[in-house]
């Protein structure tokens, strides 16, 4: 088998994951999901602690038998050191560092973001240095010149509101079941995106805003069903596909925007919201109509999972980039 054989531990918010990857070739991704969050509307720290706890050794056990390696094989731990929530954090990495201590090999901590743009050489086609990513998730919306696996710029990011908290704050507006984004780009598949016009956020330089919409959303729900009680109901697939059109619209006036100025023609879309299917088709459509080669990784490579996390630490092990015991998790971890 090649080497490195690296055990990722990916626990940065509400998804337990635990990948193993040989030689940069990923033999096992496995993803337990919490359950418990959906009645509450959103994530809850304290219950997500505890759910990683509880899945975290049966999820490492499946991903080590479907790799079909033993402990003995790996040559290293990696786990994400952030951004995230602090608690769930902390389980994965005392769990890697203990696991790793117990072994005598050594660490590897990886910063989570990083980890988004780096899903696009898990499989092929792969972007060639350097490439700019826009990088989209519930937590984050950041503009990323990529110069080399370990060289990042971020020249944009949201000053408020990310655009899948936009994506899931909206749908809770209009009643949709939790986590709201994937329900309203399913919704917004029927409707008319050009129904209801609502405002783009106008930032100068590659920065993002989502905040106004969010606001102009709440209002003009509280308007109409003033007058109509059953307005959103009437109105579902036109509304959300109204909303997804103008975040789609934002995210790709700065990506636009950045891409000219900096003379980039591969781009590559990265993090939870870049499974939005609507993303995806006009992010497509805007690289054919520009010449531009696009990149999308695979649906199971977008949201939080640890296949990410171990090519990420494929690329420090290959530079030597270790960590020690006295590692911590940090939740506001930058991308540097």
């Amino acid at each position: 088998m090649s080497t490195p054989v690296i055990l990722a531990i990916e626990s940065s918010c509400d998804d337990t994951s635990a990948a193993v990857m040989a030689g940069g070739e990923i033999l096992s991704n496995v993803v337990a999901t919490q359950q418990v969050h959906e009645q509450y509307g959103g994530v809850v720290p304290e219950l997500a602690s505890r759910a990683h706890q509880q899945h975290l050794i049966p999820v490492v056990q499946e991903a080590l038998r479907r790799a079909k390696v033993t402990k003995s094989d790996l040559d290293a731990v990696a786990f994400t050191q952030g951004p995230g929530l602090l608690g769930s954090l902390l389980v994965g990495s005392m769990f890697a560092k203990t696991f790793a201590l117990a072994l005598d090999k050594p660490l590897i901590a990886v910063n989570h973001m990083r980890a988004h743009i780096l899903a696009h050489f898990i499989r092929a086609p792969r972007p060639q240095f350097p490439f700019l990513c826009l990088t989209v998730s519930g937590g984050h919306t950041q503009l990323v010149i990529v110069r080399s696996a370990l060289d990042m710029e971020v020249i944009g990011q949201t000053i408020d509101d990310a655009a899948g908290e936009a994506f899931d704050k909206t749908a809770k507006l209009l009643g949709l079941p939790y986590p709201g984004g994937p329900h309203l780009d399913k919704q917004a598949k029927l409707g008319n995106p050009t129904r209801f016009p609502f405002p783009v956020g106008a930032m100068p330089g590659y920065d993002f805003s989502f905040s106004g919409l969010k606001t102009a959303v709440m209002y003009f729900l509280r308007q109409q069903t003033a007058q109509n009680p059953n307005f959103i109901q009437e109105n579902l697939a036109d509304l959300c596909a109204s909303i997804q059109h103008t975040i789609i619209l934002t995210l790709l006036r700065q990506f636009t925007r950045a891409a000219q100025d900096h003379g980039l023609t591969q781009l590559a879309l990265a993090g939870g919201v870049a499974a939005n299917s609507g993303l995806r088709a006009a992010l497509t459509q805007l690289g054919e109509e520009r010449g531009w080669e696009i990149f999308i990784p695979d649906f199971e490579f977008c949201t939080d999972n640890a296949g990410m996390v171990a090519m990420t630490a494929h690329f420090q092990f290959e530079a030597g980039a270790f960590a020690d015991q006295l590692s911590s998790p940090d939740p506001r971890l930058k991308l540097t």
